[in-house]
């Protein structure tokens, strides 16, 4: 470790104890930033530890959605972003305006939200989702009644398939993952003809359609951790290799795609958090009547998933 690195480390501990916080990371984030978290995980995760904690701060290792889930959630807790530009490219893609639209032209269906979007747009939904719980989520629905699936089209294609239900579905995908192509699983899988293939569950239907198993980020620790095989192709954005490799040394994992990189998920470093915590800023904050809009979606989520 670098001197530089060892003092921002002390620096940051020394302020955590001070305001009394803690860093929850996803699992996307830089090594950095996942080694000096208090816990790395999925959305959902992430939001019911966000719940858990004693801590005053919560400091959000992720995107602008994430954080605000928190926040909307943490109504009595300081959340801090460092980074205001770490936005989602997938949450950008929907806008209440736009909803609203969709919304007149399916007066009667019922609409199925990602956690990751924003609280204007959770304030217009009747449930939210994470990605580990989306076919439970559907499945749950009456038969009868017509679905919106906001806002990743790839994600809510692959629900739909495994619900057996027919989906109205939002034109948005992660821009990481879309990526990721089948020719990139094609040429990792002749190069490592005994490894595994776990892909993430928002990649194009073509990947997904040639991986053995298909998951969430939690899904895939898990897998990792039990699989036996010993090398494990990931088809998800890259920074969840670090996670992967820190908590299974023994196995070898292979990126599917260098290119799975999200730049804004990366924005968040440890100079970023130190300097956030130093002057306890950007602070994410919910107007009090979206959040009494967004909250009832989000806790339906957290119900449906306990």
């Amino acid at each position: 470790m670098e001197n530089s690195d060892k003092a921002l480390i002390e620096r940051l501990v020394s302020l955590k104890k001070q305001k009394n916080a803690v860093i929850l990371a996803y699992n996307y984030q830089l090594g950095e930033v996942q080694d000096i978290a208090d816990f790395v995980g999925d959305s959902l995760e992430i939001t019911r530890k966000a719940m858990e904690t004693d801590a005053d701060v919560i400091v959000i290792g992720g995107v602008t959605c994430m954080a605000e889930t928190v926040a909307l959630v943490c109504p009595d807790k300081t959340v801090i972003l460092p980074d205001m530009n770490a936005g989602c490219t997938l949450s950008n893609m929907i806008t209440p305006e736009r909803l609203q639209l969709k919304k007149e032209q399916y007066p009667d269906a019922k609409i199925v939200c990602y956690v990751n979007t924003t609280s204007e747009v959770k304030a217009m939904v009747d449930i939210c989702y994470a990605e580990s719980d989306a076919v439970s989520v559907i499945e749950g629905l009456p038969a009868d009644k017509e679905i919106m699936f906001l806002p990743d089209q790839y994600l809510g294609d692959y629900v739909a398939t495994q619900a057996g239900r027919d989906l109205i579905l939002w034109p948005g995908y992660c821009s990481p993952l879309i990526k990721i192509r089948p020719e990139d699983i094609t040429r990792e899988k002749e190069k490592h003809p005994q490894a595994k293939v776990v892909a993430h569950i928002q990649c194009i239907p073509q990947v997904k359609a040639l991986a053995d198993v298909v998951t969430g980020t939690s899904g895939m620790v898990k897998f990792a951790r039990e699989t036996d095989a010993r090398e494990i192709v990931v088809a998800a954005e890259t920074g969840i290799i670090h996670r992967l490799k820190k908590e299974n040394p023994d196995k070898t994992f292979i990126p599917a795609s260098e290119n799975a990189r999200c730049a804004t998920m990366k924005l968040v470093t440890l100079e970023a958090i130190v300097w956030s915590l130093e002057n306890m800023e950007p602070e994410i904050k919910i107007p009090g009547e979206i959040r009494l809009r967004a909250r009832p979606a989000v806790g339906k989520m957290l119900a449906q998933a306990s």
